[in-house]
């Protein structure tokens, strides 16, 4: 194992992690822009950018949907972990994700680090016991957790026969189990009835004062995308309440208080804890990254469902235990993806599921690309494979793609391979090339700081369209060639440096295909350079490159049709008006990206 990479005192130091998806379930294309391919590319970016960078990504493995899906498989929740993180880990790395780390909430470190905060909530005083009424089934003697009971949801004009004991996922509202009307065991169907049991609840109204006054300042400082911003306010405005951070199940982490035997920590409590013990389990010296508010930026990339858990109830863990933690400074945030005008669902055969991905042949970073392109930054996105296929053809193989194989393949033929030396022509016009494409760059490093990923992939494309667009007012051919030697020696350096910097702008994007027009260049991948600072003097005359060779394949446009039966569609329906909903609820009305159980 390399030498794991540390924070740096005066040096710009970034943590990022992205939402630990339930270990129960294989990952959709939603999931995976809504989450870690999102962070991957601000990852590769900072790293491009000569950042001091780590990348920290995992499984969430406890909780009660572990419990339940392992009991559909008929194996043991820890059976049931090791097979999925397993393959969550197989598909994250045919995706090209570069985590430092993937690693798993199921470890001691996870137990000992999970402990420390909630004895040291204990300590200050925002923890405490109460009495409440819970659903228990007689039938097999235990508690019901929330997504072990379903029953018709309550809200007016919903009525759905099975919603969850947590949301109904027909109208999105929170809910209760108690509320539920007719609630039955998930388990075998019998009814449940009430009994009082004790927990424990961390006190977020004694620290709303204080998570008030940390969002005020992150998320101006940060710059937070506006979907973390609004959801925040909206849960701060309402007011927070005490809210139970144990429950009555065995799968998790025990609760380090005498008489909690038969309990443990609730995993939305400890989820975003995982962040920090699969930081320690990628170096001992973690207190450097997670204890270092001054030198050290965190960015955290989740969806929607998210918001609460990253900008309110992990803030406030850390708050309440008085010690110096790095907390947020930037959250971002995605709307959901949709698949074919409707949702993904493994279980009706509906939509691209991460293991599946590969079956189409199609390179994973046309996957990245086309994910990155469709991003739901601002709003709800949809995944078509019209779109999926016009972005291959029309924006990687006919811009990028035709730029990068036309100046090496006239390199190739017209000068032997080897760059010539094209420092002699000037032309005020390249002066005008250059400025133009500084431009453009200082815009995209704008953009992908501020975290901006889709508008920036769009800056790229800009940028490589000038470089068609050079070629073109130049006339690059066999004429200039003969007629205008020095012209076209000129026209062709500043080219191939372009297409050395197309190289390092597009690798957090699509790292495979920088790569390789790396290697066509037989020259070391390119810093990405700074705002006006691009000279295009990396690649020098007399370089040799290699023989050039087609970037992407023209996909054949009925393969949309091949790929929608094989994947499944959704037949449209017709909206039906919704229940009048309290603002929370409406920030919650679409299924979950990459969501933590509450």
């Amino acid at each position: 194992m390399d030498r794991p990479v540390l924070p740096e005192p005066g040096k710009r130091n970034i943590l990022i992690t992205s939402a630990l998806p339930y270990v129960n379930n294989v990952p959709h294309l939603g999931n995976i822009i809504g989450c870690v391919l999102s962070a991957d590319v601000f990852a590769r970016y900072s790293r491009g950018r000569g950042f001091n960078t780590v990348y920290i990504g995992g499984t969430d493995e406890y909780g009660t949907t572990t419990e339940a899906r392992a009991l559909v498989e008929n194996c043991t929740p820890q059976e049931l972990c090791d097979k999925y993180h397993a393959v969550h880990a197989q598909i994250y790395d045919w995706f090209s994700i570069s985590f430092d780390i993937f690693g798993r909430t199921t470890t001691q470190l996870q137990t000992d680090i999970t402990q420390d905060i909630f004895l040291k909530l204990s300590e200050h005083g925002f923890l405490k016991e109460r009495m409440t009424t819970q659903l228990y089934c007689e039938k097999h003697h235990s508690f019901l957790a929330d997504r072990f009971v379903e029953g018709e949801c309550p809200t007016s004009g919903c009525g759905y026969a099975d919603a969850r004991g947590d949301q109904c996922d027909r109208c999105g509202s929170l809910l209760e189990p108690l509320q539920l009307i007719g609630p039955r065991c998930k388990i075998d169907g019998s009814t449940p009835v009430t009994k009082d049991t004790k927990h424990i609840f961390l006190e977020l109204d004694s620290l709303q004062p204080e998570i008030d006054a940390f969002f005020q300042e992150s998320a101006t400082k940060g710059a937070w995308s506006n979907n973390s911003i609004s959801i925040t306010s909206s849960w701060l405005k309402e007011g927070l309440q005490p809210r139970s951070i144990t429950r009555d199940m065995k799968w998790g982490t025990a609760v380090p208080l005498p008489d909690y035997e038969d309990k443990v920590i609730y995993s939305w409590f400890d989820a975003c804890i995982g962040y920090v013990s699969i930081t320690a389990a990628y170096t001992d010296q973690w207190e450097k990254w997670w204890r270092s508010p001054d030198d050290v930026q965190l960015y955290q990339f989740i969806g929607k469902d998210n918001v609460v858990f990253h900008s309110v109830m992990f803030p406030a863990s850390q708050i309440g235990t008085r010690g110096t933690w790095t907390k947020l400074h930037h959250l971002s945030t995605t709307d959901y993806l949709t698949y074919e005008g409707g949702k993904f669902s493994k279980s009706r055969g509906i939509g691209v599921f991460g293991d599946s991905a590969r079956e189409t042949e199609v390179p994973s970073d046309i996957w990245r690309f086309y994910l990155l392109y469709c991003r739901p930054e601002t709003g709800d996105t949809e995944f078509t494979w019209d779109g999926f296929i016009s972005a291959n053809n029309n924006l990687l193989l006919k811009n990028l793609g035709n730029f990068v194989n036309r100046v090496l393949k006239f390199i190739n033929s017209r000068y032997h391979s080897i760059v010539p030396d094209w420092a002699e022509h000037h032309e005020s016009s390249f002066d005008a090339f250059k400025e133009d494409v500084n431009q453009l760059l200082a815009q995209y490093t704008r953009e992908l700081d501020a975290v901006k990923l889709r508008a920036g992939l769009f800056t790229f494309l800009q940028i490589s369209q000038r470089g068609n667009s050079f070629l073109q007012s130049n006339k690059l051919d066999n004429s200039l060639y003969e007629n205008e030697p020095s012209k076209c020696a000129a026209v062709i350096g500043l080219a191939i440096n372009l297409v050395h910097l197309l190289a390092s702008v597009i690798a957090p994007y699509m790292p495979n295909t920088a790569t390789s027009i790396n290697i066509l260049l037989r020259a070391d991948p390119l810093l990405i350079p700074g705002p006006n600072s691009w000279t295009a003097g990396s690649i020098k005359p007399g370089h040799e490159i290699g023989n050039s060779e087609h970037l992407f394949s023209r996909i054949k446009p009925e393969k949309a049709q091949e790929w929608r039966e094989r994947y499944g569609t959704e037949e449209p329906k017709v909206k039906e008006e919704s229940p009048a909903r309290t603002n929370e609820a409406r920030l919650r009305k679409f299924r979950p990206v990459c969501l933590y159980p509450r």
